[in-house]
């Protein structure tokens, strides 16, 4: 039997259903994000923190029991497969493991990226 997932109303509220730990991550990622496009809008889509800029989603994040689910699009994946290669991950995703530190400055990277992609 599959439980509904829970849903929040913004990204506090999902920040905050996480340990401490995991807490200091998310919001570390939040602001990385914010100081590269600091007009990007916060929403929740598909269940989980969402970034858009204008009409179109930047990225999205999540948090599970082992590591922090980044989801950049596959174009971003592509653009950054030899960095993100340390890491497991799918199309559109990559895991960074919670027992290891995160790599905010490509996390940074990438996002420049996102915008760069859609504003062309």
């Amino acid at each position: 039997m599959n439980t509904p997932r829970k849903q929040f109303k913004n990204i506090d509220k999902f920040i905050e259903s996480f340990p401490p730990n995991v807490q200091k991550i998310l919001e570390k990622l939040r602001q990385t994000i914010h100081k590269v496009v600091p007009e990007t809008e916060e929403a929740i889509a598909y269940g989980v923190p969402t970034f858009r800029l204008g009409n179109n989603n930047l990225m999205h994040f999540s948090a599970f029991k082992n590591h922090i689910g980044f989801y950049p699009t596959p174009s971003a994946i592509v653009a950054f497969k030899k960095e993100l290669s340390a890491y497991k991950g799918a199309k559109g995703s990559v895991q960074f493991p919670l027992d290891k530190p995160i790599p905010y400055d490509l996390v940074r990277r990438i996002v420049k990226f996102r915008v760069k992609d859609l504003v062309k």
